[in-house]
């Protein structure tokens, strides 16, 4: 007998509120997600709302891994932290990114994410500028890559933060953090805004027509309290990112190719590993809800449904 490792696909942006992803999707023809449907057993639906810190597919990978699921408040940076740094996992930390917000006549948007052309040598020399201001508050900045560093300081525990994925292309103000503990990173917000606005990183930047680093965003912030227990005999979700650009975008032309594509790579990839008698899980995450779909030995009546067809998967995709 052939040994098939566990395979679990988590898909985030598989549906989106925005009103052009309804009639794109409508038409839109998936064979390996309908197949995969027909034979996997839904769990109960992970309902939230739009307005939410943390989209669905992070609340779902969360759980996967076994961390807290608190909106807001799911460790990613303390995660991250503890695999690059070998840090302490009782110490509070967060993301810190890089970004442009646009001014416009009404509202602050962010801009796109991650910021084009940011080399780590730009991205080096604004933390080093940025590093003395944060350290007043009590904050130690650490480089992980241009478009992200680690924070780490007592102002992120307990500090709810919004996804990137939620403010991407959107308003920032309403997704800023409003609680009392946040009124420091918000005079840093300010502070920062006025020290980039004639730093020579920016000067280059405006020289080559990219955008400039006139801001930060806070995310991924809180403690883990201890190492995440994944189940020995599960195995952490592969998380396809194709849809996202797409979506945060709105340009559904693209993100029904991307569908497409993701249908006939891993999805197909999915269905073949179910067919060969593997361990198969499929996870779909919209901006409002997650479902998780999960095998089960397949009955008879379920083999019948195999041979006659089900319902589209448009239908299901428009209640995440």
């Amino acid at each position: 007998m052939r040994d098939n490792p566990p395979m679990h696909l988590l898909i985030p942006f598989a549906f989106c509120s925005s009103e052009g992803c309804r009639p794109a999707l409508a038409p839109l023809q998936l064979p390996n997600l309908q197949k995969l449907l027909r034979r996997l057993t839904a769990q109960p639906m992970d309902s939230g709302d739009e307005a939410s810190l943390s989209p669905p597919h992070e609340r779902a990978l969360a759980r996967a891994l076994g961390l807290p699921t608190q909106d807001g408040l799911i460790p990613w940076a303390a995660l991250q932290a503890q695999t690059t740094l070998a840090a302490a996992t009782d110490s509070a930390w967060a993301f810190i990114t890089p970004c442009h917000w646009r001014t416009g006549a009404k509202h602050v948007a962010m801009g796109g994410v991650p910021l084009p052309d940011f080399e780590a040598k730009e991205s080096l020399a604004l933390l080093t500028a940025m590093q003395p201001y944060f350290a007043e508050d009590g904050i130690r900045l650490h480089y992980e890559k241009p478009g992200r560093w680690l924070a780490c300081g007592d102002r992120f525990n307990g500090l709810p933060t919004a996804s990137l994925d939620r403010v991407a292309g959107r308003d920032v103000a309403p997704w800023l953090p409003g609680t009392s503990n946040a009124i420091p990173l918000q005079r840093l917000q300010s502070e920062m805004q006025m020290l980039l606005y004639h730093h020579p990183v920016n000067d280059a930047r405006s020289a080559r027509g990219v955008p400039s680093v006139n801001s930060f965003w806070v995310s991924g912030s809180g403690v883990l309290p201890e190492l995440p227990r994944v189940a020995a005999a599960a195995s952490p979700p592969v998380v396809v990112s194709s849809l996202r650009a797409a979506a945060l975008t709105e340009d559904w032309p693209a993100w029904v190719q991307a569908w497409q594509a993701l249908d006939g790579t891993e999805c197909a990839a999915l269905w073949a590993t179910l067919n060969q008698g593997g361990s198969a899980e499929l996870t779909l995450c919209g901006e409002r809800n997650a479902q998780t779909f999960s095998a089960e030995p397949a009955s008879f009546l379920q083999k019948i449904s195999d041979l006659f067809g089900s319902k589209p998967p448009s239908l299901l995709l428009e209640q995440l």
